[in-house]
């Protein structure tokens, strides 16, 4: 075979293996390649500080380009908090199933309550079983309170599906702190 038809044959092999890979046709990513950068995976989360917990004072959510977020906000310090895919998610005091939109279910526990040292109320939301409006939102489906029973507090997370989930504290602003709860779009 001449140099010239060596060189054409080898440009139109790199052209096709160029389309090729271009279309996705040259196979998925690497098992090990994550959805944004995500690896937290969809088992239990947990954590906690044997120290005084500070009321809860709201729940707010927010949507990212990558996942879904539920933010706790406490007045002051948390000692900690669990997070979960239950098959059903019932009330912190009374067992009760609490019914939730969503092809899962995430049980979100944080230790602390949602009354002050007086057993006066500091978080009380319009709706117990609308706690934030997630309409829209990629994954989130419905948020709502197990209630609040002997300094804990449980949240319900109604999902699309069980996807990895994040949890983490994050201090401020001032005493308080945050517990946050991000659920990724996708795998």
């Amino acid at each position: 075979m001449n140099k010239s038809r060596l060189t054409e044959k080898l440009s139109a092999t790199l052209a096709a293996l160029a389309l090729t890979a271009g279309l996705g046709l040259a196979g998925a990513p690497p098992a090990s390649a994550a959805y944004c950068g995500i690896t937290w995976g969809s088992t239990a989360k947990a954590a906690y500080t044997p120290t005084y917990s500070a009321p809860i004072t709201n729940v707010r959510s927010g949507q990212h380009g990558c996942f879904d977020r539920l933010v706790i906000d406490v007045s002051g310090p948390v000692s900690g908090y669990s997070a979960r895919y239950v098959t059903q998610f019932t009330g912190i005091g009374s067992g009760l199933p609490i019914p939730l939109r969503g092809g899962a279910r995430l049980s979100v526990t944080v230790i602390a309550p949602s009354y002050d040292g007086n057993y006066t109320p500091t978080y009380r939301p319009a709706n117990r079983r609308e706690l934030v409006n997630v309409a829209g939102y990629s994954t989130f489906r419905q948020v709502a309170t197990g209630g609040s029973y002997e300094g804990r507090t449980s949240f319900g997370v109604g999902v699309r599906a069980q996807l990895p989930v994040r949890v983490f504290v994050v201090p401020g602003p001032g005493a308080g702190s945050r517990v946050v709860v991000d659920v990724a779009h996708y795998w």
